[in-house]
């Protein structure tokens, strides 16, 4: 099995004896038959990880041969067994962090217990650690899902990046466009059908299901004949891709280990985050001849060749595995309903529909504002968004992460999308350098905002009706996408141009920020049994 070796040695002013006993009393761990000090090593967050010490006495010698106290020379080694599908690389790196940052306060620790002072606070974590351990199944499973949504948000991202390309193929004007992009979101049926079944069937088979179908629809979208063609295959792709991630996200809720469900979430975003960036690195693409942008599509639709690898991976949540085993009827509408859960269902719905009437717009849109408001071209917009997307919406995911297990999810949401919704709402009405400002400071916000409200959509419902309930919710937060992209669109002369009009579009997010997100329950701190518990038990808080 690979592993991760981190190495660190230390020179400490005190004989072996006295420095390895206050090692093994700081990382408690017991000596060897040899005087070496091994046992297991739980600041690096995965199964299995040991750290192993050994000390060697050093009498160095001045020039005239006088002799010093004795030192110690130490070899401290954490070793992490790890076995991570498509992302061991960045697994490596999340323990190689974690084990320098432990090692180094180690050794912090013990000059301090030698020289009798307090003990040092314990590190930062770096926000891309586990925040509790990972076992190695769990560290397996979440890779497997986030391999899904890397592929399934290439395919899902191309019509957003590729939009103003397409339109100009098919001489489409902007009111058309608005009006595919509507059309794109009554996928969601579809959606709601697929997703809904994996409370039935399970959410690995509607995974591997929903992948095939995104990557065929977009094989069609390539050798589109007219725009109405171009636009059906959209709608197909948009209802697979909605599917995959409804379900791949409750899959990451349901296998994270308690304490880091907002952690898996933000992991799983940054999936989310390359599927994107993919998306904008093929868009130059787009410059090539009058259509370019087949191109990106068919390279999609080549993507479903990494299924099989994938499929091997992906495995049956044990929440749903052991419910599946039990008597508890699944995937019963009525319960989202029912009182114990109407009101969340409620709440949540209304939040998706407001946030996404002016989400959607912005988003979809942006590329069409920047060339007709700012005569950008393809190859200008894809350098913009790898500027203000790039980074900053990596920090934003990292932070996010952190602050929904830490701060709670409820008032992270709150003033995540506030701070989002401002800056954005700017960025559609400036020039020059607050261009590119304003939708740097917007992504970071909107990035702790949508983790942690994404996080609440799977934590408060049931294993039973998890995947049904978020199948509902998305089709909330879809028909506000489309009312949002008609409205920005139509509004377009009355507004004073694109930008203002979807700009416009942002009090509804506003309105979901102050009277919505604040009476949700939260969830932060309290294990997913408790909060949402199967059949027959009410839930707490």
């Amino acid at each position: 099995m690979p592993h991760v070796r981190c190495v660190m040695p230390i020179t400490i002013d005190a004989p072996p004896d006295v420095v390895l006993a206050l090692v093994a009393r700081e990382a408690q761990l017991t000596a060897d038959g040899d005087g070496i000090l091994r046992g297991p090593f739980p600041p690096v967050p995965f199964e299995g990880s040991t750290l192993t010490v050994v000390a060697t006495a050093v009498s160095p010698t001045t020039a005239d041969g006088t002799g010093h106290a004795e030192r110690t020379a130490l070899r401290l080694t954490a070793d992490t067994p790890l076995d991570v599908p498509f992302l061991g690389w960045f697994a490596a790196l999340q323990a190689r962090l974690a084990a320098r940052s432990a090692l180094r306060d180690l050794g912090a620790r013990v000059d301090a217990a030698l020289d009798g002072r307090a003990a040092p606070p314990p590190p930062r974590r770096w926000p891309i650690v586990p925040p509790v351990t990972f076992t190695s199944t769990e560290a397996a499973r979440l890779a497997a899902l986030a391999a899904v949504a890397i592929l399934v948000n290439f395919s899902g991202s191309l019509l957003t990046q590729n939009a103003d390309a397409v339109t100009r193929t098919f001489d489409q004007s902007d009111e058309a466009l608005g009006a595919a992009l509507a059309i794109a979101r009554a996928g969601v049926l579809v959606s709601l059908v697929v997703a809904a079944l994996a409370d039935r069937w399970g959410r690995r088979r509607l995974l591997i299901l929903a992948v095939i179908g995104a990557c065929a629809s977009n094989a069609v979208a390539a050798l589109a004949p007219s725009f109405e063609a171009f636009t059906g295959a959209q709608l197909m792709t948009r209802a697979f891709v909605n599917a995959a991630l409804v379900v791949a996200g409750i899959a990451v809720v349901e296998e994270a280990p308690e304490g880091a469900r907002a952690f898996s979430t933000a992991m799983f975003a940054l999936a989310l985050g390359a599927g994107v960036a993919l998306s904008v690195a093929v868009l130059p693409l787009a410059d090539i001849g009058d259509s370019g942008w087949r191109i990106s599509f068919a390279l999609s639709a080549l993507a479903v060749l990494f299924l099989p690898a994938i499929a091997r991976q992906l495995h049956e949540t044990r929440r749903y595995g052991d419910l599946a085993g039990s008597n508890v009827a699944r995937g019963r509408l009525r319960e989202v309903f029912r009182r114990t859960y109407g009101w969340r269902f409620l709440l949540l719905g209304a939040a998706g529909f407001l946030t996404n009437l002016f989400a959607a717009p912005s988003s979809q849109l942006t590329n069409r504002y920047l060339t007709d408001a700012h005569d950008f071209t393809n190859s200008d917009v894809a350098l913009f968004r790898a500027i203000t997307l790039g980074l900053p919406g990596l920090i934003g995911i990292l932070v996010a992460g952190r602050l929904a297990e830490s701060r709670g999810r409820r008032p992270v949401t709150v003033v995540g999308l506030l701070v989002a919704t401002a800056f954005q709402m700017a960025f559609f009405v400036s020039d020059g350098a607050l261009l590119w400002v304003t939708p740097m400071v917007a992504i970071v916000a909107a990035a702790c905002a949508g983790l942690a409200l994404a996080t609440l959509d799977a934590e408060l419902f049931p294993t039973e009706v998890r995947s049904t309930s978020n199948a509902f919710l998305l089709v909330a937060a879809v028909a506000g996408s489309a009312t949002g992209l008609v409205l920005a669109t139509q509004l377009r002369d009355a507004a004073g141009g694109l930008g203002p009009a979807i700009a416009w579009c942002g009090l509804a997010t506003i309105a979901a920020a102050v009277f919505v997100v604040p009476r949700l329950p939260e969830t932060a701190s309290r294990d997913l049994d408790d909060v949402s518990p199967s059949e027959g038990t009410p839930p707490t808080g």
